[in-house]
């Protein structure tokens, strides 16, 4: 699987994509139907009453028009985008929309021409104010996804119609290996040089109680025993043994394609989860490259972008952009 440029095709369907859509509702059938039985009765009756009725319906829709294409004109859309994206898990993706002139009402958001699911929405919009969009969208597969697009639609006034806009938008959002859980030990620890392992029985860690002593000016609050605290009438701070921190470098085979490679960035991933909430150092060795041991939330994150990027080919520094 690779990334790879936008296709021709892609590239011509958006230059001869017409400005705006417009895609009748449901309640909007109805409305025509009756409307279209209105005007064969006046038709073959010469009703004067039939016909002030039927003007009365069509100026209706010619008015839903106009209204609606004021809704979604001097529109500006930019993307705020999410903090982790995971495959087959919904997660929250932001748009931050704005209006210049007017005002705008039942803005609905979703992502165009992309594999992600969900849409966001606004029922004001006042001009000139800044309002983020929230969304839970849903990839389908781990990987970068290209964004093209936003897609803005207004059923207002009245529901007979879908007006939609599309606000060209190019992006990349990498998706992260789904969540889940590792069924595999892994394995043994490497062995670093003499001293590089903590001491388990420095007492600023989350082990086994080790004692209690007064609570020092600057010190973590979160640490006070405060049942002994107020027995003895000053705060007593909690110390706690340093487990051992190790060290794993945990590998994806070189060769593996399909639902084997998911499977295994998926397990890497739990695995390296585990060992990082544990306080341990984790590396990564793929058929890429490979990445240091180190240990905290950074290190995770760039764990899973590279899972992620494992079978896809492209920009790997622009994955941010959306």
């Amino acid at each position: 699987m690779k990334l790879r440029r936008k296709p021709w095709w892609a590239w011509l369907r958006a230059r001869l994509r017409p400005p705006r859509t417009l895609k009748v509702t449901r309640i909007g059938r109805t409305y025509l139907v009756v409307t279209f039985g209105v005007g064969l009765g006046a038709l073959n009756t010469g009703n004067n009453l039939l016909y002030l009725l039927l003007g009365l319906l069509l100026s209706m829709v010619v008015v839903s028009g106009v209204l609606s294409e004021r809704c979604i004109r001097d529109l500006s859309v930019r993307r705020v985008g999410t903090d982790a994206a995971f495959a087959a898990e919904p997660f929250a993706f932001r748009w931050a929309l704005s209006k210049k002139r007017g005002h705008g009402f039942a803005l609905t958001l979703a992502e165009a021409d992309s594999p992600l699911t969900g849409e966001g929405g606004v029922g004001y919009l006042r001009a000139g104010v800044d309002h983020v969009v929230r969304a839970d969208l849903t990839a389908p597969q781990r990987g970068p996804v290209l964004l093209t697009g936003v897609r803005v639609t207004t059923t207002w006034p009245l529901g007979l119609f879908a007006k939609t806009r599309v606000f060209p938008l190019e992006g990349t959002l990498l998706v992260y290996p789904r969540r889940g859980y590792a069924c595999q030990d892994p394995g043994e620890a490497e062995r670093g040089p003499v001293g590089d392992a903590g001491n388990p029985r420095r007492n600023d860690g989350t082990g086994d109680v080790s004692g209690l002593r007064e609570l020092m000016q600057g010190e973590d609050a979160r640490r006070i025993h405060w049942k002994k605290s107020a027995a003895l009438g000053k705060l007593l701070r909690v110390e706690r043994e340093r487990e051992e921190r190790r060290t794993w470098v945990l590998a994806v085979a070189a060769g593996l394609e399909g639902d084997a490679l998911e499977r295994r960035c998926e397990e890497v991933a739990a695995l390296a989860h585990r060992l990082i909430e544990e306080g341990h150092e984790v590396g990564l060795d793929t058929a890429d490259g490979r990445l240091r041991p180190a240990a905290g939330s950074a290190q995770e994150r760039r764990v899973l972008r590279t899972l992620a990027w494992l079978g896809h080919e492209g920009p790997r520094g622009e994955e941010e952009a959306a």
